[in-house]
């Protein structure tokens, strides 16, 4: 076979002359993207309740702004095949830190009442709209660049070390929250500095990644969510994340009003919540993805009757141990489920579509986002008991469909 112009061959030929300090960079920067994105849970929730707004239009804000995240995410993954990972990396970092400075100011603006009712609402929409189209730059494209530089072998170990260093990330952010106890605003003015520190950081360190070496020719495939190689993963994470996000989005609720708390305590409890549970994620995905051998889809088979248990916690204890304890279950199946889902997807396809897979994979947690937090705070309004019923219900459905869908998986170096 000649090799120049095999495309697996190529491919990793290629991934072996990145330097070795390659993935420590992008680690480093996973963990800080990591942070940026689970400071906001603990806080928006007693935020939007000192503002006035109720828990649909709280939730609403995380699922319009994931729904632009889903929408985005394809895109850049593509573009990033073209413009190169370093590139659109770049991109999601500064927007990021771009849109928190712009979503702050209209927070603090509603806190002090100088922007009230449905304007206050409106704007904080549109906010995190123009916030989430250009962060989620990100995701995708870091994705894409560990799979460019990991062989198929090593591919479910690189996607784990990845969600491990934002999982890291997912434990600083909420410990980051803790400055909320000066100002409820303080912790989101501060990453968004980090964020920018973030995107300066990759300019100045990160390699570029390397590409397959196509034929002048070809084109790029561009992957549909239809396709039969990874429809099962698409399944699986969309419906995956959909019951981990209204989960997440509800909990500040739940521990404000089952514990009788403040919006300084609330934030308190619920990010040292939050700080265990990505402790138990990062925990599952440094000792189970990392040192053992077991495939994607089995890894997803044994996370699955995990989180049920933890949602049928949520829903029939009010204590904070409890709560505390479920969703430290939550994030140790977590762990093993959000590596194993963006492997799976990855291996599923070939080396020239890892950027167009990467940014469809990564889409999948967006629209979760998007119709979890809607149907939480709708479901809380009726009952407090209700979301964590209803995700693991989902879950169960997810379990008994599992064995159909691994028949499906077709994987490929």
């Amino acid at each position: 076979m000649n090799h120049s112009t095999d495309p697996k061959q190529t491919h990793l030929a290629d991934a072996d002359v990145v330097p070795p300090y390659a993935s420590r960079v992008l680690l480093t920067s996973l963990v800080i993207v990591g942070m940026g994105f689970s400071v906001l849970f603990p806080l928006l929730a007693p935020i939007g309740r000192e503002m006035g707004l109720s828990e649909v239009q709280i939730t609403s804000i995380i699922g319009a702004s994931s729904l632009a995240v889903f929408l985005a995410s394809p895109f850049w993954g593509r573009l990033s095949d073209s413009w190169g990972r370093k590139r659109v990396m770049i991109i999601g970092l500064f927007g990021f830190s771009a849109g928190t400075v712009l979503f702050n100011s209209i927070l603090n603006l509603g806190l002090s009442g100088a922007l009230t009712g449905s304007a206050l609402f409106a704007a904080l929409i549109v906010a995190r709209l123009c916030h989430a189209s250009v962060m989620s730059a990100a995701m995708p494209a870091a994705n894409a660049y560990m799979a460019d530089i990991t062989s198929a072998e090593n591919r479910t170990k690189g996607m784990g070390a990845a969600g491990a260093a934002n999982n890291l990330g997912s434990i600083l952010g909420p410990a980051l929250s803790g400055l909320a106890v000066f100002s409820l605003l303080l912790p989101l003015w501060v990453i968004a500095i980090v964020a920018f520190l973030n995107g300066l950081f990759i300019w100045r360190f990160l390699p570029q990644s390397p590409k397959p070496k196509i034929e002048k020719a070809a084109r790029p495939t561009r992957l549909r969510y239809t396709d039969p190689r990874i429809l099962p993963f698409i399944i699986v994470g969309v419906l995956m994340f959909m019951g981990f996000a209204l989960v997440q989005q509800t909990m500040g609720f739940r521990f404000q009003d089952a514990l009788g708390l403040t919006a300084k305590e609330t934030a308190k409890v619920l990010g040292i919540a939050m700080m265990l549970s990505a402790g138990c994620s990062l925990f599952a995905q440094a000792i189970i993805v990392q040192r053992t051998k077991l495939a994607p889809f089995d890894l997803l088979k044994l996370a699955i009757p995990l989180l049920i248990v933890s949602f049928t916690l949520m829903a029939s204890f009010q204590s904070q141990w409890i709560l505390t304890a479920a969703m430290a279950l939550q994030g140790f199946a977590m762990g093993m489920a959000g590596p194993a889902f963006m492997a799976g997807a990855s291996l599923a396809v070939t080396s020239e579509e890892q950027g167009s897979v990467a940014g469809i994979a990564s889409s999948c947690g967006p629209l979760g986002f998007t119709a979890g937090p809607i149907f939480g705070g709708l479901l809380y309004q009726i009952s407090p008991v209700l979301p964590y019923a209803f995700a693991a219900a989902v879950y169960v459905i997810l379990m008994l469909f599992m064995g159909r869908l691994s028949r499906r998986i077709q994987p490929r170096g």
